[in-house]
């Protein structure tokens, strides 16, 4: 196991927000006592807080506090929270307060060779991506913001389906905590009670035609808030919001448990052990969909998805498949 903390603009302010963690009223008193700081140095801290999406309340007379707390990532507590076999599989954790991107950051070590069963947490993205480009939302320690590196033979080909079965997985870990309404859509989202709760985004570097490395990118909505929350340009979800009170750090050891075993047996399964549990949370299925890629339009009803992954739309009596790629998913209105 490797527990990195990269020297970052957050890295100074990690002191005190581990005090403010406790979501309880703190006076700048106080604070500059445990830090060892004076009371105006305490203060251009706390100014700083904002930049990354926390909402710090101060009362007059008595002092500061982040309303809610912060259950803050613990690279020991995650390792320790795995399964056995999970444990075996991961040859590296890594935990940054702050990154560019957590996906970005392991294909740079799949690149250099060095990114296979490496997995990667952050607290705050500051150019996370999701899918089609667009820009995840991701405040300081609100969410699961998670790549794993992996490394397979057999090319593209054999990876067919994966963003899926990444879905199922992520499903099936939230199901361990019994949170209700998980749904999947076609690609690679994660609903929750009819809202987007989490995100996979699938990068793949090296050789497509044999061996290739993929980089496994989640973002998971837990503990949003403030403006961050209103610069989400589509209706989510919220995990603490619909099930309040899981352990961040418990959730990122489910999540690992679920995907690394994944990984190391995708080979040999491929997506057909995985078809029907997706199809069992298809948040589509049955439903008049429209599809859309650039300016291109296709309506019909949303009839499963086949043995490789692809959607199958049914128009006009035949049925037509649809491979991820830039394609976009919505319900007709």
């Amino acid at each position: 196991m490797q527990d990195s903390t990269v020297k970052s603009p957050l890295a100074q302010l990690r002191p005190v927000l581990s005090l403010l963690a406790d979501g309880r009223m703190h006076s700048g008193e106080s604070l500059g006592a445990a830090l060892g700081i004076s009371r105006a140095a305490v203060w251009k801290q706390l100014q700083k807080l904002g930049q990354y999406g926390l909402v710090l309340e101060s009362v007059k007379g008595r002092g500061y506090c982040l309303r809610g707390g912060l259950d803050l990532l613990a690279a020991e507590k995650i390792h320790a929270a795995l399964g056995d076999r999970s444990r075996s599989l991961l040859h590296s954790l890594i935990l940054r307060d702050e990154v560019d991107s957590t996906n970005a950051q392991l294909l740079a070590l799949m690149e250099a060779g060095t990114g296979h069963a490496v997995v990667m947490f952050a607290e705050y993205q500051s150019t996370g991506r999701g899918r089609r480009g667009r820009h995840w939302v991701s405040p300081f320690g609100a969410g699961i913001l998670l790549s794993v590196g992996w490394e397979f033979s057999g090319g593209v080909q054999s990876l067919e389906g994966l963003s899926l079965s990444v879905g199922v997985a992520l499903a099936r870990a939230l199901g361990r905590f019994e949170v209700p309404g998980v749904r999947l859509k076609w690609p690679n989202d994660i609903w929750c009670r009819g809202r987007k709760l989490a995100g996979v985004l699938l990068e793949l570097k090296g050789d497509l035609t044999d061996r290739c490395g993929v980089v496994i990118g989640i973002g998971l909505n837990s503990g949003l808030r403030g403006q961050a929350a209103g610069a989400i340009d589509q209706p989510w979800a919220d995990l603490q919001r619909v099930c309040p009170g899981i352990p961040r750090n418990l959730l990122a050891a489910t999540i690992l448990d679920e995907l690394l075993p994944l990984l190391k047996d995708y080979p040999e399964q491929g997506f057909r052990a995985y078809r029907d549990a997706w199809a069992a949370l298809d948040q589509f299925a049955g439903q008049p969909v429209v599809l859309q890629s650039g300016t291109e339009t296709w309506r019909g009803t949303a009839a499963g998805v086949s043995d490789k992954g692809a959607l199958i739309l049914e128009m006009a009596g035949e049925l037509k498949y649809f491979h991820g790629g830039e394609i976009s998913l919505r319900g007709q209105v």
